[in-house]
């Protein structure tokens, strides 16, 4: 390992400055989807059912610095909750790195396009709806796939 190498293959999540940890986030706003869990197996499934603060074009939180007031169950990624990410999509640079993994050629860390990840179709740009829309008993219809 160099000091030329990119910081997220020569640094630990714990060792990750606040800006180096907000720039891994690809910007495909999939953890900002409505997610349901099935009793029986305790399989995850996230849905086209966006936050009502996710931007449905960008897939940027529409007020990030107040998410947590406005949002209370919104949940802060943290270096120290590496462990629990399997449920995050397999693509996401925080879920990629925590288990050593490299980022994706499309990343805009690797790229220097923030948007390739909706150029190749990661994101749901333009394929979401906002939770404001939809009655929280018919999120089940809108099922995309499964964590893990």
């Amino acid at each position: 390992m160099t000091s030329a190498d990119p910081f997220w293959t020569r640094k630990t999540l714990d060792q990750l400055s606040p800006q180096e940890w907000e720039s891994l986030c690809d910007g495909c706003g999939l953890c900002c989807l409505q997610k349901l869990e099935d009793e029986e197996d305790n399989s995850v499934y996230y849905t086209r059912i966006a936050c009502r603060l996710l931007d449905l074009k960008t897939c940027r939180c529409s007020d990030y610095p107040n998410r947590r007031e406005k949002v209370p169950d919104c949940i802060q990624l943290t270096p120290g909750q590496a462990e629990s990410f399997k449920w995050l999509p397999p693509t996401c640079g925080y879920r990629l790195v925590s288990e050593g993994k490299d980022l994706p050629a499309w990343h805009h860390l690797v790229s220097g396009d923030p948007k390739a990840v909706h150029r190749k179709r990661i994101s749901q740009s333009g394929r979401m709806l906002s939770e404001d829309s939809v009655p929280e008993e018919d999120w089940e219809d809108y099922l995309i796939f499964r964590a893990g």
